[in-house]
């Protein structure tokens, strides 16, 4: 260990996630949880690539009121 190094920073930020997960370890498994639900799905590449093919051109400028 270098003479000059400072102990080692923590924000108050960092300390309370670290004192919450502490308190409540089930945390990080229903955040997981939570996350599949939204997140974690398989993509049918089919489907992916219909959807893609049919999209509609945005006009340039779409706040233009005037034809």
């Amino acid at each position: 260990m270098s003479f000059f190094r400072r102990p080692d920073y923590a924000s108050d930020t960092t300390q309370f996630i670290d004192q919450l997960k502490a308190q409540r370890p089930e945390l990080e498994a229903q955040q997981r949880q939570g996350r599949s639900l939204l997140w974690d799905k398989a993509v049918d590449r089919a489907v992916q690539a219909e959807f893609n093919q049919a999209r509609v051109a945005q006009k340039p400028y779409v706040y233009q009121t005037l034809a």
